[in-house]
């Protein structure tokens, strides 16, 4: 049982019997949680319009099995104000923390991080820098470890006008060669620091990270992906002159 309240945002939630609901947590101190909140659907409910994805929440549980029983929650503000494509980032997010982290394995770092990738959606016009720099973060504790400021072949500073080739479980080694697998050194640096100034770097981070995820997400598609392709095919059509 938790002793205390912690700061928890709930990553899915999905109905359960006639009044209840299964909550997907992620939890600062606790990592993620699978946590039974009886009766939050009932009209009588005081969660009821709480216990939403995106809410900043402190909440309390008990059990000892794989699926919690809430005991107390309550909001610590309002939900995050978002929308459109940072809606379906923050979504994204959500999933990713869904699908490769473990069960109460503790990450408050990789928490902090998200909430800050959040803050970030909820302000910004471009979502890409906070997915990428969450993604790199996430990356980093499951114990990905790239060096993306040394050279793997001969343990040099990474230069900036040079090409690299990603080598899985080594790092980055100088190449001639151009394919998927191959980054500029402005562009490694660029993801090392999480502070990407142009959009090339950007778009060299998310194919990176992509390849990185790859092996934790497995052949399943993402539905926040496929949310987003919609969407964007949407505003595209609306944006048509007829």
């Amino acid at each position: 049982m938790t002793e205390d309240l912690q700061r928890c945002f709930i990553l899915n939630r999905r109905p359960y019997s006639e009044t209840s609901l299964i909550l997907d947590v992620f939890s600062e101190e606790q990592g993620r949680v699978c946590i039974l909140s009886k009766g939050a659907r009932s009209k009588r409910s005081a969660l009821k319009g709480a216990l939403q994805p995106f809410t900043p929440l402190l909440m309390k549980w008990s059990g000892k099995g794989e699926m919690k029983t809430l005991r107390q929650a309550e909001s610590i503000s309002l939900a995050m104000p978002l929308s459109g494509i940072n809606l379906y980032s923050a979504m994204y997010l959500n999933e990713l923390v869904g699908r490769v982290l473990s069960a109460e394995v503790p990450m408050p770092a990789l928490f902090h991080d998200y909430l800050a990738a959040l803050t970030e959606l909820a302000q910004c016009e471009n979502p890409e820098p906070a997915l990428r720099r969450f993604e790199l973060s996430l990356l980093h504790v499951m114990g990905y470890g790239v060096d993306f400021f040394s050279c793997a072949g001969t343990g040099n500073s990474i230069e900036a006008g040079m090409t690299y080739r990603y080598r899985e479980q080594k790092g980055f080694i100088a190449s001639v060669r151009k394919d998927n697998l191959t980054f500029l050194g402005d562009e490694l640096i660029a993801m090392g620091e999480r502070r990407f100034v142009n959009k090339n770097q950007l778009k060299a981070a998310k194919r990176f990270t992509r390849i990185a995820l790859k092996p934790y997400l497995g052949g399943k598609p993402l539905k926040s992906r496929e949310l987003f392709s919609t969407h964007t095919a949407a505003s595209k059509l609306r944006s048509t002159p007829k």
